[in-house]
Parts: C-alpha cells; structure tokens; sequence
C-alpha cells in the first residue's frame, strides 16, 4: 500500500496542476457569458477532483495487475479467497461520501447565482432581481423566432442581445418538441408546446454565435440552424427599434405576448 500511496501521489501532483490549470480553462464553451464560464469553472473543479481518483485507480489496477500476475511455471490456482478489506473499502467509502457531499452543495452555491444556462422550468428557483431584459425564443417547424416584451412584442427572425446585460430566455415551442441550443452562450433549453422553459444569461463580450435545434424534431431537424449576435447597448437599442418599424404591420396582426402556446391551430400565437 506504501508503494501504491507514494505512485499515486507523485502523479497526482504532477497531472491534477496540468489538467486544472492548462487543460480544463481551454475546454468549451469559453468565457464570452457568465453562465458559459461558470460551466467552465465547474468543469475545472470537477477535473480537479476526479483526476486523483482516476489516477488512484489506474495505479492501483496497475501495480496489482504487474506484482500479483502468475509468472513461469505456477500452478493456475486461485488465491485464498478475500471477504473483507477494512484497509481499502472504509477509506474509499469517506472520501467517496465526502466528495459526493461537498458537490452537492458546491452545485446548489452554483445554481443559487442564478446564472445557470440550463433552462429552470416556468418557475425557477433562483431568479434574478434588477434590471433583467426578457426574449422569448420561439421553436418551430423549422425554425427559431425571438419576441421582445418590452419592446411591443416585436417578433425578430434573429437573435441579437446587448452586451453586460442579464437576459432571461424564455424558451418555447408552437408545435412538436425542440430544444434551444447556443454553445458559446453556455445556453441549452428544451422548448416544448405549453411550456415556459426559463434560461439566464449574461453575455460579457461583444460576439457572434451560433445556435441550432438539438432535439430531433422531424424531417428539416438539421435546417434549424441560425447565428445570433452580442453587442453594445447603443447598436442592439438601434437594431431592436429598426425591427419595431420593420415588423410593425406584423406585431399589430400578432396575438398578445404570452409565455406559453400550444400546437392546436385554434390556440396557436406567436
């Protein structure tokens, strides 16, 4: 067991440091919104962990695999038969059950900042407070639409956010099941008929991403792609109040803004 300590030790000071270090902060989706990096920075905690249990289980594996395999000429014979093994189970069983319990409120410390890309259902548990600008996104046959509330219920054909703002996506669909996808967003939310799926968000950088359908959702599932753009306060005020005079005869034929629709024709808005 010396020796299995010592190995795993040595190796875990070396990898744990490059892979939390060099190799976790490089993985995707990046750092252009809060909720992107805080999977990046989740991520990176979780590499942090497991990389010494990974370690301690190939070394283990490997030194009883190299030191207890039969050589030359000994007969093929099972060894005395092991029941019990305080040494090793007790030790795997509280460092397993202390992980398991630090994660489980590492995660809920996470989600309470309410900037979790995932969508948190119509009711979510931890909402943002202040000053937070709402955009539905609305899931089709074969395509995404976005709706502004606040800026008369205008319905884009792409989406466009201001930069260092909270976002709060409110994800829906008006037929079959669809779900909203933008990696670099750190965003994914199911979008489903009768349903407000609620995904925050605050982008930090100036950018252009893509987004795309990643539920299979009929035969053009793959056609449901489009490229959204973060930018100034000032280039999305003037964008958003050119698409209000562009769509205006559009938005007066609109039903009202609602979170939530259903595929029945008769029922049907958006």
């Amino acid at each position: 067991m010396r020796r299995i300590a010592v190995a795993w030790f040595v190796l875990s000071a070396i990898l744990t440091p490059i892979v939390v270090a060099v190799i976790a902060p490089t993985l995707p989706p990046g750092n252009a919104t809060n909720a992107s990096s805080g999977v990046v920075f989740d991520n990176t905690v979780l590499f942090g962990i497991v990389t010494p249990i990974a370690v301690a289980i190939a070394v283990y594996f490997a030194y009883t695999l190299v030191v207890f395999r039969r050589r030359g000429d000994e007969p093929e014979q099972e060894g005395v038969a092991t029941r019990d093994n305080p040494g090793v189970h007790i030790p795997w069983l509280m460092v397993t059950t202390t992980i398991v319990l630090f994660l489980a409120v590492f995660g809920t410390v996470e989600l309470s900042d309410a900037g979790a890309g995932g969508g948190q259902g119509p009711s979510p548990t931890f909402k943002l407070s202040g000053d937070v600008l709402p955009v539905q996104v609305i899931a089709q046959q074969w395509e995404f639409t976005y709706r502004y509330p606040t800026y008369g219920g205008v319905e884009t054909a792409h989406l466009e956010l201001p930069v260092g703002r909270n976002i709060a996506l409110h994800v829906t669909s008006l037929d079959v099941i669809h779900s909203f996808w933008a990696p670099r967003l750190g965003v994914k939310a199911d979008a489903n008929p009768g349903v407000d799926n609620v995904a925050y968000v605050e982008p930090d950088e100036e950018l252009t991403f893509d987004l795309r359908c990643s539920e299979l959702c009929g035969l053009w599932h793959g056609y449901m792609f489009d490229t959204g753009q973060v930018v100034s306060e000032s280039a999305f005020e003037e964008w958003i109040q050119e698409q209000r005079r562009v769509f205006a005869p559009a938005t007066k034929v609109l039903p009202k803004y609602s979170t939530q629709y259903f595929p029945e024709p008769e029922r049907r808005g958006g």
